[in-house]
């Protein structure tokens, strides 16, 4: 019987701790990551079409922060610290980041984590997010692939890891000896 209500107890503690950080109308993570799913798109300053439009994006697949939900639309940071309401339907939960480095040579794109150099992207380049584990992300630009460090995107949180198949950790052995 202990046991039981121990049990409880435990599953109440950690879904109201967890609770706090969920969306009261998706249920998702907040804040979270997602991006611009049109490439005509209206930020507005409150939640409604009725709000005047506060600047409007014309490039797809840029990433956002969701940092609140109403209804149908979403508050949202991007990349320049610009914030306001975006209706949900202009949205795409497809992981895109901007490279963001803090110099002015370009960006190292490596075959592998600390690997060889295979390419460089300048800052303010959309690339899309193909996986990240906590240090590194693997990242897509026209048919480009490979590997950069995460300090130098915005768009994914700084431990934040997803996409990682089962067997990433033959991997990252196996990348030691290649």
């Amino acid at each position: 019987m202990k046991i039981f209500f121990l049990t409880l107890f435990f599953l109440i503690f950690f879904y109201e701790v967890n609770a706090t950080n969920v969306g009261k109308v998706t249920g998702f993570p907040i804040p979270r990551f997602v991006s611009l799913k049109s490439d005509l798109s209206n930020l507005r300053i409150g939640s409604s079409k009725d709000f005047p439009i506060k600047l409007q994006y014309t490039t797809s697949h840029l990433p956002v922060e969701i940092i609140q939900e109403y209804e149908d639309w979403r508050k949202i940071n991007d990349f320049d610290k610009n914030d306001g309401w975006i209706h949900k339907s202009l949205l795409s939960g497809s992981r895109y980041g901007i490279i963001n480095q803090q110099y002015s040579e370009p960006v190292k794109i490596l075959n592998k984590p600390q690997g060889k150099v295979v390419g460089e992207i300048g800052k303010k380049n959309i690339v899309k997010l193909k996986r990240c584990l906590i240090d590194w992300c693997y990242i897509e630009i026209d048919n480009n692939k490979g590997w950069i460090l995460k300090i130098n995107l915005w768009g994914v949180y700084k431990k934040e890891t997803f996409n990682i198949p089962f067997y990433q950790s033959i991997i990252n052995f196996l990348w030691k000896f290649i």
